[in-house]
């Protein structure tokens, strides 16, 4: 399978490219606005990743949907006009979007859904991620991806339970609040920790990434599953088989 990395220049891409070698999947554009690279993927190009910047996907995901390409998001960010893009495009091509595309995450994940479910509201829910210095968005999406289980488990909205990092005399922790609290420093690939806090015990779930390699390999195995799939919008969790 011909494919092409989009945002190829950054440290998610060069990974992919470096990765893709001796798979099935064989790197033939590499696209970036940094001097070096392509442009334009090739007419050749049969799905497409995505790793750049928020700002960017918009077009790119509307020239995959015109070539009939499947297309693989890893770009987070989006604000919701770019993402109204993303699910028209998803209405013509398969498009795998996650926030995170390693194992370890998207098994967090349902284990999150679960202890929410579990512990309920008695026991409250803290997120907390920590990323290098250099990560433009925050929270990061999988810290997002890992609130929405956290509430999907308890059966709520997350957008009514959220709140974002605490300042200044802001009252007693109300039950059901579910917190995000990013942190940005030094190398750090990505650390996530989701805290159960009860009054007698504490529960924590962590994820800690060693290498961005998790990243990319979850990210090429998504592509090479969703080539042939029906239009629509994909997870992570369904490459993996967990949403089944």
């Amino acid at each position: 399978m011909k494919i092409a990395i989009v945002g190829a220049a950054g440290r998610m891409g060069k990974m992919l490219v470096s990765l893709a070698k001796g798979t099935e999947l064989e790197v033939v554009s590499q696209v970036d606005v940094a001097n070096g690279y392509d442009s334009d993927w090739t007419p050749d190009v049969e799905g497409v990743i995505d790793f750049s910047y928020h700002t960017a996907v918009p077009a790119a995901i509307k020239k995959a949907a015109g070539d009939g390409l499947a297309y693989v998001i890893g770009t987070t960010g989006l604000t919701p006009e770019e993402q109204s893009v993303v699910d028209e495009a998803a209405k013509k091509i398969p498009v795998v979007q996650s926030g995170n595309y390693s194992l370890g995450v998207n098994l967090l994940l349902e284990l999150v859904k679960k202890a929410a479910k579990v512990l309920g509201p008695e026991y409250d829910v803290e997120v907390v991620e920590m990323h290098h210095r250099h990560k433009k968005d925050a929270p990061s999406g999988t810290a997002l991806m890992l609130a929405k289980s956290a509430a999907e488990g308890r059966g709520v909205s997350l957008e009514e339970k959220a709140v974002y990092g605490r300042k200044g005399d802001i009252g007693e922790r109300p039950e059901g609040e579910i917190a995000i609290h990013a942190l940005r420093g030094g190398s750090v690939v990505g650390d996530h920790t989701v805290m159960f806090a009860g009054d007698v015990e504490r529960v924590e779930l962590t994820h800690k990434a060693q290498s961005r390699e998790a990243f990319a390999a979850g990210a090429l195995k998504a592509l090479a599953w969703a080539k042939g799939k029906a239009p629509g919008k994909y997870t992570m969790r369904d490459v993996l088989g967990f949403a089944e």
